[in-house]
């Protein structure tokens, strides 16, 4: 009797692989969720280096879901949270820094929508290496804090004209919301067909430059920004297998 079940399971799989190819296509993933530790990086006036504040990163997270459109593209809902933060106090040099002493920190909580491109086509895959390319629109939401107690104004030539400047700033006020572009590129290793790791790595595009609270009183020619890098782990729910059949043993 147990053969008799075997060879009728083995007969059912066939014919659902052989005679029904279009049914096996139904089984493509819709949707996929993610889930990972990320964190944002300033650039800005207050930093020496062009490519960020690496000395001053915290921990965030992150939180996304996606529809697949394609072989080739998702759309992605993104949800990041975590926090800024710059001190010129932190760098020794150029020396000016330890005597501007210019601060500032804020939780930074994202919403963004991301068309993701695959350029292997291989979104339906089960396994393997697959890169990516992102790019959408987002807001940020912002709490910032700024601060120059620490400065000192007979250090510089243009001390009296930095604290006019300072004035000019608060005057100004701060962002407490901020439109950006993200845009970036990460790369995927699917474990299994239900989960996957991941690391990202983003660049927002901003349209100000008081994220750090100050402008006129540093460099008012170049707008600020930030960056997020991202590790984690995707899901994707009801993926067992292409067509879930049970494995015969003989």
């Amino acid at each position: 009797m147990k053969s008799f079940f075997r060879i009728v399971l083995i007969a059912v799989c066939y014919f659902i692989f052989h005679a029904l190819p279009v049914s096996a296509q139904i089984d493509n993933p819709k949707y996929e969720f993610g889930a990972g530790i990320s964190s944002f990086v300033y650039q800005g006036d207050l930093t020496p280096n062009r490519l960020g504040s690496y000395e001053t990163l915290k921990p965030g997270f992150q939180l996304h879901g996606s529809l697949i459109l394609s072989p080739s593209f998702m759309a992605r809902t993104n949800i990041t949270y975590g926090s800024l933060r710059a001190d010129d106090g932190v760098y020794d040099k150029p020396a000016f820094r330890q005597q501007r002493n210019f601060n500032f920190k804020t939780p930074v909580l994202e919403l963004s929508e991301l068309l993701v491109w695959n350029p292997m086509k291989s979104n339906y895959e089960d396994k393997g290496f697959s890169p990516y390319i992102m790019g959408g629109i987002g807001v940020s939401f912002l709490n910032i804090k700024k601060d120059y107690s620490q400065f000192n104004p007979d250090y510089f030539n243009e001390g009296a004209l930095i604290l006019q400047q300072l004035a000019e700033d608060d005057a100004n006020g701060v962002p407490g919301l901020i439109a950006v572009v993200p845009l970036g590129a990460g790369v995927r290793y699917a474990l299994s067909p239900a989960f996957a790791v991941y690391a990202e790595s983003a660049y927002r595009l901003m349209f100000t430059d008081y994220l750090d609270g100050f402008s006129k009183a540093t460099d008012p020619k170049w707008n600020d920004h930030y960056q997020t890098i991202s590790i984690g782990i995707i899901y994707r729910p009801g993926r067992k297998g292409k067509l879930a059949c049970p494995a015969v043993n003989f």
